[in-house]
């Protein structure tokens, strides 16, 4: 019996090798997940190639440290100055361009700040010279990154400080600026889901990536009830990018796999897949390979 059993677990080990052989870790910005996006890509890009991946749902200045770390095999984000970085400091093997959406600033219906306008820059303005709410991810994210772009663009004397959070016994520090003496700013250091339900407890304002917006607002049965105050600003431009981690600077990196996931994402079945993605009819990422 024991000679069975011993043979019948050896016979098991090449099939878990295998398995962990087709295992892919990705570091990606919270949007893709909280969007949905990733619950219809990664079954059709396993069906295609065999392909597990493990996905760790993160701010894009966090995804990122992960690929700097070697701890994924590749990187899914939307911050471009800082993937071109990662990619120029030896990090990351090439940037492929994936998709894109956009940003909203989003606001009560009421608009207590008289924000609403096309101009992004000009409506956070009027949100900082007024009392309102405005709930900031704070997080390093790509969300994060375009809020303090579009608070310079405002240009108010800004402020720079270092915000602490504390997430399960680990000290996380996170630079962030925000207009000098704004009453009404608050950092909180989470994902887009959790800010929007934050912002909408305290019907204040905050940016949002579209996909995850479109789906808390329309794809849950108490939908969000925060409006649009200012979109279609070529500022709020939010484009995504994937890029394999180095094995040159990581051996341990599983980048065939990395390379294989990148490749089928900028592909014409890969780029089906997204611009199919919809939601109630609404088109939450544009293909965007180049």
């Amino acid at each position: 019996m024991k000679k069975l059993l011993l043979v019948f677990a050896l016979l098991l080990l090449p099939v878990t090798g295998m398995a962990q052989d087709k295992v892919l870790k990705m570091s990606t910005t919270t949007s893709t997940e909280s969007s949905g996006l990733l619950e219809v890509l990664l079954p059709e890009f396993k069906k295609d190639t065999g392909i597990d991946v493990q996905v760790m749902a993160k701010g894009t200045g966090a995804a990122i440290k992960d690929g700097i770390d070697g701890n994924v095999d590749v990187i899914f984000v939307h911050d471009p100055a800082r993937e071109e970085k990662f990619v120029a400091d030896g990090f990351g093997t090439k940037r492929y361009y994936v998709m894109y959406n956009d940003f909203l600033l989003i606001g009560p219906a009421a608009d207590p700040a008289g924000a609403k306008g096309p101009d992004a820059a000009a409506a956070m303005k009027r949100i900082a010279q007024s009392e309102a709410v405005f709930v900031s991810r704070g997080d390093d994210s790509g969300t994060h990154a375009k809020e303090q772009e579009l608070w310079k663009a405002t240009g108010l004397p800004l402020k720079e400080e270092d915000t602490v959070f504390k997430a399960k016994d680990k000290e996380m520090k996170f630079k962030t600026v925000h207009p000098e003496g704004m009453k009404g700013y608050m950092s909180i250091g989470q994902g887009m889901g959790k800010t929007l339900t934050f912002a909408e407890e305290k019907q204040g304002y905050t940016i949002t990536d579209r996909g995850t917006y479109v789906q808390y607002k329309y794809g849950r049965p108490e939908g969000l009830q925060l409006e649009s105050i200012s979109e279609g600003d070529k500022t709020l431009f939010n484009p995504y990018g994937v890029i394999p981690v180095n094995p040159a600077k990581h051996p341990h990196v599983r980048f065939d796999l990395a390379e294989t996931f990148a490749k089928w994402l900028v592909s014409e079945r890969g780029q089906k897949v997204i611009g199919d993605f919809k939601l109630l009819d609404k088109q939450l990422f544009f293909p965007d390979a180049k």
